[in-house]
């Protein structure tokens, strides 16, 4: 099969695609033919070697896939040949044509939702979901910032918290991107490149400020999100590329919180209600992915830079 290897950690030219064997399931193992993968963030940081988990070279990158079961080890009953599935994780790697999965990493892909959306679940959808009701515990009747919501991550939370009964404001840097975070949900969108924009948003909550903000560039804008919680308000840390100085009277002023969030530090409970959230809401039609970027596998260097690019816009996917 095809795959995407990594023999050295670097910059986008490492990953190569190479011709490897057919991997093989075995006991409590299943196999998924891949039809489209999910290019996150944090795949670019573990590829350059700067993540604190670091894989054994060489590897195949790769967690959130979409496809159909290929076949199955002993012992899992879960799922048959030719199930449509999900997933949140492989053994082996997701940028390939196969990939050897945990079926506890496998999940039910509705019929409704193409496998490239299936693409997109993973990483972006469960990572909303941790972010806001295990970590901040958004509660229906509250207001949310969403900064960068028409990202992957952005996107899904701004669908699960309007599902939820909160009131959400997004935030983006395009006009397309912010015509696509109304599109799906928000009730307000401001630009975060205007100057004005902390203005903007307070005035949207008639000077009381968010009760929760989805932070996903924290070395860029914590300092001012401080500033724009309301009392008791939270601050989740999604993403962040640097160091900021922030004046903690202002956390102080509100008895406001700033949560950290990895969605790697999930239990395997926490991650089975998430899935589960996550189908219901696919079934329902509550969940929507948005795919931004299909590129075939042999361009996952082009996707690895388009993927931290500012001005995000849904998902960039790669097909094997």
């Amino acid at each position: 099969m095809k795959a995407i290897r990594v023999s050295d950690f670097g910059g986008p030219e490492v990953l190569r695609v190479q011709e490897v064997p057919d991997p093989k399931p075995e006991r409590g193992q299943v196999l998924v033919r891949v039809k489209a993968v999910g290019v996150n963030p944090v795949d670019t940081y573990i590829r350059s070697g700067a993540y604190a988990r670091k894989p054994s070279l060489p590897y195949t990158p790769g967690t959130d896939a979409a496809g159909v079961v290929e076949a199955l080890g002993g012992d899992v009953k879960r799922f048959k040949v030719g199930d449509r599935v999900y997933t949140n994780g492989t053994i082996t790697g997701a940028c390939a044509e196969l990939a050897l999965c945990d079926p506890l990493r496998v999940h039910p892909l509705p019929p409704k939702i193409s496998f490239v959306q299936g693409a997109a679940l993973g990483v972006p959808y469960a990572t909303a979901y941790r972010s806001l009701f295990q970590r901040t515990h958004a509660q229906p009747g509250e207001t949310v910032l969403v900064h960068g919501a028409s990202g992957g991550v952005g996107i899904a939370s701004v669908q699960l918290a309007r599902a939820a009964g909160l009131t959400v404001i997004g935030s983006a840097g395009t006009d397309k991107g912010r015509a696509l975070v109304l599109e799906q949900g928000a009730h307000h969108v401001v630009d975060h490149r205007a100057p004005d924009y902390v203005d903007r948003i307070m005035a949207i909550t008639e000077g009381r400020g968010v009760d929760l903000i989805m932070e996903m560039l924290a070395n860029v804008n914590l300092a001012k999100d401080l500033t724009m919680l309301s009392p008791g308000g939270r601050v989740v840390v999604i993403g962040n590329r640097g160091t900021i100085e922030i004046n903690p009277r202002d956390a102080m002023a509100r008895e406001a919180a700033i949560l950290g969030m990895i969605l790697w530090g999930a239990t395997e409970a926490e991650l089975t209600s998430i899935h589960a959230a996550l189908v219901a809401g696919l079934e329902n039609g509550t969940l929507r992915p948005i795919i931004g970027h299909e590129l075939p596998l042999a361009e996952a260097p082009r996707a690895h830079q388009r993927v931290l690019e500012p001005g995000a816009y849904g998902k960039i996917v790669l097909i094997p």
